[in-house]
């Protein structure tokens, strides 16, 4: 393993963030105990930073919200050297003034998903605090990577739905009604299992659309959402830029580091 490539900082994109960097990056084949991830990770440059790249629906769309393997993933990260994630995204939007092409930067999660594998701890007594569900030093960095093309928001509240379909009018209300900002399919369990593993995480959120409840008409569509990520996805790409550049340090921060000093024995070795 000492011999393979090493990162210390991920990007997992979304959907139709399928690549990050040109044919000079090293693609790495990783197994876990958990079987294989979305896609082989591609390791390359930003700023002179060694970056880890994996799709997380895979390289063509593949995999749903609700089928990506999430624990293989975040596993095959960590045994790669890393400790810091930024996790770029599509959501709909919950409120009208956020509206598409706007960048939020969340700061909490509420789990609405069903039946999906969203711990590393089969067995064992073990529990970790998620009060703040997103790494506050990379949350920093994210937000200072504004970039004019798109508006940013520092703050939100993303609550996570099982898909693959979209939310009803009804659901839709019932979410902006608790006040929460932006809806989304795959922030749960990758932000968890992240905390599990002591690896820092932050979600950086692309609205593509106002959510069903906040206007008439058809509703929201697969189309839509793709057509309108791929408008921003240059300027998008040029923030998760800017963003990894902004991260200070390589590993992981005392805030995300929470076994440490604990004295909680984990049922397996961290990779």
């Amino acid at each position: 393993m000492s011999s393979d490539p090493r990162a210390t900082l991920a990007i997992i994109g979304g959907s139709g963030f399928y690549d990050f960097f040109g044919d000079d990056a090293t693609t790495v084949e990783v197994e876990t105990p958990y079987g294989a991830p979305s896609a082989p990770i591609t390791i390359g440059e930003v700023e002179g930073r060694s970056v880890a790249f994996l799709p997380r629906h895979g390289r063509k769309h593949e995999y749903s919200p609700h089928t990506v393997p999430y624990r293989a993933n975040m596993w095959a990260l960590r045994s790669l050297g890393v400790r810091r994630i930024f996790g770029p995204c599509a959501v709909g939007s919950l409120r009208a003034d956020w509206g598409p092409g706007t960048v939020a930067v969340p700061d909490q999660l509420v789990d609405r998903t069903s039946g999906r594998e969203q711990t590393f701890f089969d067995a064992g007594g073990v529990h970790v605090a998620f009060a703040d569900p997103y790494c506050a030093e990379l949350r920093t960095a994210a937000i200072s990577a504004a970039v004019p093309e798109l508006r940013l928001e520092d703050h939100g509240t993303m609550v996570v739905v099982q898909g693959p379909r979209f939310s009803t009018r009804a659901e839709s209300r019932w979410f902006a009604g608790q006040g929460w900002e932006l809806v989304n399919m795959t922030g749960h369990p990758e932000a968890v299992l992240a905390r599990e593993l002591e690896m820092c995480y932050s979600a950086i959120a692309l609205i593509t659309d106002l959510d069903a409840g906040l206007e008439s008409g058809h509703g929201v569509s697969a189309a839509d959402v793709f057509a309108e990520f791929e408008r921003n996805l240059r300027p998008f790409k040029a923030l998760v830029r800017g963003a990894v550049a902004a991260v200070e340090g390589d590993d992981t921060c005392e805030h995300c580091r929470v076994h440490s000093g604990t004295g909680v024995k984990l049922p397996f070795e961290l990779p």
